[in-house]
């Protein structure tokens, strides 16, 4: 029954809000951020090593662990949902928009154009001196850890130091992307979300505030979360699963 009504609602959706978190991604074999890590790095909480002092103390070590990320998401593919999503916005045009709380840069792999993503992306640097946004310089991408200081990458244009282009813990969201993610979920007459515990805010707010401006909630997500009791539809199979089938009924 609530796969039917999430059908419904999407067949008839002119606007429709996406947001995917990190379910998403673990789907393709990406394991969750608050998770423990291996190797390397598994004498360091990830809290400690994804904050502006841990770059300022040492950056080298942070640069080497957003480069093993990045090696990570490069070894695997976009998974069943992310191609359902690219072919969601493509069938509904200018009316859809995909936010997302992931880094590894798997939705664009697999075809989606623009998503927002909310707390940056671990393929791009920016430069802490101008803020002028590139890719990972491929040279630097491909060595690995642990990274002598001196092969930190500096900005081309002003020589400043670049740093991973994410969101830390203690920092702010970019505003733009916010204020873009949430019109669009307040706009949307569908939203939907993907994958996410419901918890980290602010992106946890966007299907709240997509419910109270009349849209159908639609949650894709195994566990409960503090959205499911809103949700007018909640479907607790695996993305990869769902939105394909969603897909090829619409």
């Amino acid at each position: 029954m609530a796969a039917l009504k999430a059908l419904n609602a999407l067949r008839a959706a002119r606007r429709v809000a996406v947001l995917t978190g990190a379910g998403v991604s673990v789907e393709s074999g990406i394991p969750v951020f608050r998770h423990p890590t291996s190797g390397l790095w598994a004498r360091y909480s990830q809290e400690e090593l994804a904050t502006p002092g841990a770059f300022q103390r040492d950056p080298a070590l942070v640069w080497g662990w957003y480069l093993d990320r990045r090696r990570l998401a490069l070894m695997v593919e976009p998974n069943a949902a992310h191609r359902a999503l690219a072919d969601l916005q493509r069938l509904k045009g200018a009316g859809f928009t995909l936010v997302t709380q992931n880094i590894d840069g798997l939705h664009e792999r697999a075809g989606s154009v623009n998503p927002i993503e909310l707390h940056g992306n671990a393929g791009r640097a920016r430069c802490l001196k101008c803020s002028r946004v590139t890719p990972v310089p491929a040279d630097f991408a491909a060595l690995q850890a642990p990274l002598p200081p001196e092969v930190l990458p500096r900005c081309l244009v002003c020589g400043g130091r670049l740093r991973p282009d994410v969101v830390w813990f203690g920092e702010g969201l970019n505003p733009a992307s916010l204020d873009q993610a949430f019109a669009a979920f307040e706009a949307a007459e569908v939203a939907v979300s993907i994958g996410t515990s419901g918890i980290v805010q602010p992106a946890a707010s966007l299907a709240f505030a997509a419910a109270r401006a009349g849209a159908f909630v639609i949650e894709v997500n195994p566990d409960p979360t503090p959205l499911s009791r809103v949700a007018d539809a909640w479907l607790r199979e695996p993305a990869s699963i769902v939105l394909p089938e969603l897909l090829a009924a619409l």
